[in-house]
């Protein structure tokens, strides 16, 4: 892909009122980590509405699944807009949905206004980080995985600092539940300005809504290290979404852990793990991220199900950071795959295949272990979680190392892995004399 100077890239704004590249490149890192700030925000208050409003651990999961979901249909329709009408617009109004949204947590009234605003997130996390992954490719330098990384760097660190800062708000701030939000909504403004600044990487096609229609396929030539590989993807997010759906409930109800602040870290220890996991195993070669990533991830899962057993927190903790190491490159190792593997032409579907597995795995498991809470308890709901968890991992490790290939190595030269959560379409870079 090419990548384009300062001077070369088509603009609308004056160029005397334009960012630089670089300075956009760092802003939109900024923005997706926010994004993903918010999207982790309300989870260590989950135990707290649930308190104020008095409803049920399964309707805790569909607030959560709801997000899920929202984000899911997203991708589907809109996931490579701005390819069709450009990145800036799609950016901008991504924003300024993802601001309505927090406004609306910012004054939640009842359950139903978090339906909503967790929906309305959804909405605003699918526009935009498809667009935000897209763009950072555009503006990384020329022969640099920087965007990939940073998208994977971002997304991590975002959930986990969004999970801590929000518990250690709701623990020790005033207006527990409103606070972060309205921080946030001011970020989210300065965000919007700086998005206007930006430089436009896309020109648009003409398509426009005519774009908004779903296209999920995978070629035979990637379809057996799809199926091998779904068991490992779908097995993951679960994890993932047991833990930003149910942490805060564990460590209350299980571990009699009863500051908000304990929701938070146990996210952090999942998702901020990872976050650094990326930035320090992004050498590994695909072989190493499939074999390594899934023993780690189980390894951490059945430490962490010994400590629910033993209801030692601090074992509990320290398995959640083994299993964050595990986390991102089970994950990436076989995202890198797939997509290395796809015929260019067919490249972003398959990435959309991907992600419908990860989003449903991250939402409807999520529902089944509310619905199990209601009628087994938390402790044999968690234990079972985990043991599918560890067996779905198993299989996916079992298949993978039937199928190593040399490709594999091509295969991760050509499409490094973008983050979590986005749909990263091959971008139409306006060319210098377009």
């Amino acid at each position: 892909m090419q990548n384009l100077p300062d001077d070369a890239v088509r603009v609308e704004t004056p160029a005397r009122y334009r960012i630089s590249n670089s300075a956009a490149f760092w802003l939109l890192s900024i923005a997706l980590g926010l994004l993903l700030f918010a999207s982790a925000a309300p989870s260590p208050m989950y135990p707290v509405y649930q308190q104020m409003w008095h409803y049920s651990s399964l309707v805790s999961t569909g607030v959560y699944a709801a997000n899920a979901i929202a984000l899911l249909v997203t991708l589907l329709f809109a996931g490579s807009l701005s390819d069709h009408v450009g990145r800036r617009p799609v950016l901008i109004a991504a924003v300024l949905v993802e601001l309505a949204g927090t406004l609306a947590f910012a004054e939640a009234q009842s359950v139903t206004w978090l339906f909503t605003a967790r929906i309305v997130q959804g909405i605003a996390t699918g526009l935009a980080t498809g667009a935000i992954t897209a763009t950072l490719i555009d503006l990384q330098p020329a022969e640099s995985r920087l965007g990939a990384l940073m998208t994977n760097v971002a997304a991590g660190g975002g959930l986990a600092v969004g999970a801590i800062s929000s518990g250690l708000l709701v623990a020790y701030a005033p207006a527990p539940t409103r606070l972060v939000y309205w921080l946030l909504a001011v970020a989210f403004t300065v965000i919007v300005i700086g998005v206007l600044l930006i430089p436009e990487t896309v020109a648009p096609d003409g398509r426009g809504l005519a774009s908004l229609k779903p296209k999920v396929s995978v070629p035979q030539e990637v379809r057996v290290a799809f199926l091998t590989l779904v068991p490992s993807i779908a097995a993951t997010w679960a994890l993932g979404g047991l833990y930003l759906a149910l942490g805060g409930a564990l460590m209350k109800v299980h571990f009699h852990v009863g500051t908000p602040l304990a929701g938070g870290l146990v996210v952090v220890a999942l998702q901020g793990t990872s976050a650094v996991t990326a930035l320090l195993a992004r050498d590994w070669t695909i072989d190493q991220a499939l074999l390594r990533g899934p023993i780690l991830l189980m390894s951490g899962v059945s430490l962490a199900l010994l400590g629910a057993a033993t209801e030692s927190v601090w074992l509990f903790f320290a398995a959640s950071v083994v299993a964050g190491v595990g986390f991102g490159p089970s994950f990436s190792g076989a995202l890198r795959m797939l997509t290395g593997l796809s015929p260019a032409e067919t490249r972003a579907e398959v990435v959309t295949a991907i992600y419908v597995v990860s989003y449903l795995s991250l939402s409807v498991p999520a529902v089944i272990a509310g619905l199990c809470v209601q009628r087994f308890g938390l402790a044999a709901t968690t234990y079972g979680y985990g043991l599918i968890v560890i067996a779905m991992e198993a299989v996916a490790l079992a298949g993978s190392l039937r199928h190593r290939s040399p490709h594999t190595a091509l295969a991760g030269h050509l499409c490094p892995a973008p983050c979590p959560g986005s749909v990263a379409p091959m971008p139409r870079v306006v060319s210098a004399h377009s």
